[in-house]
């Protein structure tokens, strides 16, 4: 096991070769092609200028910032302070929390990836604390987040019922760019809530390493807040990494795998990975939007027509999941295991 295991064990010398990733992983933090921004959508627009950004976002970009979201300032910097908070506890103070295994709810946890010649698993310089949460019913996940620091229950809980709000008003807007009833997306899908708190101490070696490595969330949405004091994330497109640059008060919305398969292929579930720096931490929550376990996903059916037949079979998003649990430490391709003719 690698030297480094905790925020506040963090020195120099605790980065070893078991965080180096393979060449083909590693960053390049120099000389990057300038690739403009993501989209930024201000939600104070018409709707229907709204829809067409939105709509454009999620076929070209698979990722879009929303400002005038109408989630408090204040709330959001709460988050982020109580989560930076609870991973600089001392190794002591958080010990029960902490699982072997990947994604356990209530859990902290540390990705890695597996080098194909060798098969040894590569940790990557970061850890998250998983978890479920719901907007309304919050009975169902307050007892398994952590009681230190003060208040972190609380805020999250306020955070989720405002997440709830902004997810209804996403679906919506989806809805309406894929041309069906504004309503559609909210009241055909039963909905599944993971959440997941990312810390990515600051790395002597951030050339050599990566926070998170690059993946495509198995969800239908995913709204982040990250971090305005350092860029972190990373979006692949047209065969470069793009940085997107927090913007104040913003949240980053990205297309889950399920959305491209409602949507038939039409919104894009795109590659993104977390890089880490020198000098500076990093802190990031990111709240998941997936359909029920039990139920089947498949394109949705006014989408399928003449010229463009259903890109994916049906499946139940648990079958999904389990796959993608048996591709854990590869690089995952989930989605290509349902599609059709591939």
């Amino acid at each position: 096991m690698a030297s480094f295991q905790w925020a506040n064990d963090i020195k120099p010398l605790s980065f070893t070769p078991k965080f180096i990733v393979p060449d083909e992983n590693k960053p390049n933090l120099t000389n990057k092609t300038d690739l403009g921004v993501i989209p930024i959508i201000n939600l104070n627009e018409k709707t229907e200028i709204i829809v067409k950004q939105i709509t454009k976002a999620c076929e070209e970009f698979g990722f879009f910032q929303v400002i005038n979201h109408g989630i408090p300032k204040e709330l959001c910097e709460k988050v982020l302070e109580v989560i930076t908070k609870f991973f600089e506890q001392s190794y002591e103070e958080k010990a029960d929390l902490v699982s072997q295994q990947h994604m356990e709810d209530g859990k902290i946890f540390k990705y890695y990836i597996k080098d194909q010649e060798t098969q040894e698993k590569i940790s990557m310089w970061g850890e998250a604390f998983y978890h479920t949460w719901h907007p309304l019913d919050f009975s169902t996940f307050i007892h398994k987040l952590p009681l230190n620091p003060p208040h972190y229950r609380d805020t999250i809980a306020e955070y989720a019922k405002e997440i709830g709000v902004l997810m209804t008003q996403m679906f919506s807007l989806l809805s309406q760019g894929l041309g069906l009833d504004k309503d559609y997306l909210d009241k055909s899908l039963r909905r599944s809530y993971t959440a997941q708190a990312n810390y990515y101490p600051p790395c002597p070696h951030p050339e050599l390493t990566l926070g998170l490595r690059d993946h495509t969330d198995f969800n239908i949405l995913t709204f982040l807040l990250q971090d305005e004091d350092v860029t972190g994330l990373q979006v692949f497109k047209d065969g470069n990494w793009m940085d997107v640059h927090p913007v104040p008060n913003s949240i980053v919305i990205n297309v889950g795998d399920q959305l491209q398969v409602l949507s038939n292929d039409r919104f894009k579930s795109v590659l993104h990975r977390a890089v880490t720096n020198e000098h500076k931490k990093r802190v990031s929550f990111a709240m998941f939007v997936g359909p029920d376990h039990k139920d089947f996903v498949e394109p949705i059916p006014d989408l399928v027509r003449e010229g463009h037949p259903a890109k994916y079979r049906e499946y139940r998003f648990e079958v999904f999941i389990q796959e993608f649990r048996n591709q854990e430490g590869k690089y995952r391709m989930v989605k290509e295991v349902f599609r059709i003719g591939d």
